[in-house]
């Protein structure tokens, strides 16, 4: 069984190697980098330490960053996205308060994002609000998915994040074909290299198995693009830039959200 405390002298571990490395190279990016891990990832093992009453605090706070992150990169309007914060929030409460019903509470949520562009009759730009915040519900209320599965999803985000460092520096080094063209600094070989390490961390904390390998293998880098996709339409290279060396919030959790859901439906 995989608790939190097996995991914190793994994390401190990983983070101390993380800053000598980031020292030895440097560059200020990394180090500015390894200066936001060392102050989030206390507060997110803090935060699962607690309990369900802590990651529910989490995921409700990722969640109305992200839908101000998404919200500003689909120009969406105050009230569109007042709504789809309380709608994915409602949904995150509901996996904490009400386990089982959280379709039902995303079926709510989507009837209240439909009924803004509706009462204010935009028959200009309704379907495209619709559609945006119908869009930003389904992806970001799988951080519901953070309450039910405790120290799991700790192990998730811990994979999917080595996973990501290391995709982005073998990447560079070993080059290759391109990813896909929605990401044309991502290669083939560091997203190769980005899934063994993954997969290595999961089996160094007796985490892995098939639903938990495919997620971090392929949700995680399709994460990764789907945000792409959703930048690219924007015409942003960040979700934000409040977040110094990351750019928003939405750019470090992407992976994370779509190994959630791939998890979820093969669990």
């Amino acid at each position: 069984m995989i608790s939190v405390a097996s995991l914190a002298p793994f994390l401190g571990g990983a983070l101390a190697l993380g800053g000598i490395a980031a020292a030895l190279s440097g560059r200020r990016e990394l180090l500015v980098r390894w200066c936001c891990w060392a102050v989030g990832v206390p507060l997110v093992v803090g935060a699962f330490w607690w309990g369900s009453p802590g990651v529910t605090a989490l995921a409700l706070v990722v969640g109305a960053v992200a839908v101000v992150e998404f919200g500003g990169l689909m120009g969406m309007s105050r009230p569109d996205r007042a709504v789809l914060a309380a709608a994915v929030c409602g949904v995150v409460l509901t996996a904490w308060l009400a386990p089982g019903h959280e379709v039902r509470a995303v079926a709510a949520g989507a009837l209240a994002i439909a009924a803004v562009p509706l009462l204010a009759g935009d028959r200009a730009h309704g379907l495209r609000r619709l559609t945006a915040s119908l869009f930003g519900l389904v992806w970001l209320s799988v951080l519901a998915a953070l309450v039910p599965l405790g120290a799991t999803a700790l192990v998730l985000f811990v994979a999917v994040s080595v996973g990501d460092i290391v995709a982005y520096f073998t990447g560079q080094r070993l080059g290759g074909p391109r990813l896909s063209p929605l990401s044309p600094a991502k290669r083939w070989s560091g997203t190769l290299c980005g899934a063994a390490a993954a997969l290595g961390v999961l089996a160094a904390l007796s985490a892995l198995s098939l639903p938990t390998a495919v997620a971090v293998a392929v949700g995680a880098p399709a994460g990764d693009l789907l945000e792409s996709m959703v930048k690219r339409g924007a015409r942003a290279k960040d979700s934000a830039h409040w977040l110094a060396g990351s750019g928003g919030l939405l750019d470090r959790v992407d992976s994370l959200l779509l190994a959630l859901a791939v998890l979820l439906i093969l669990r």
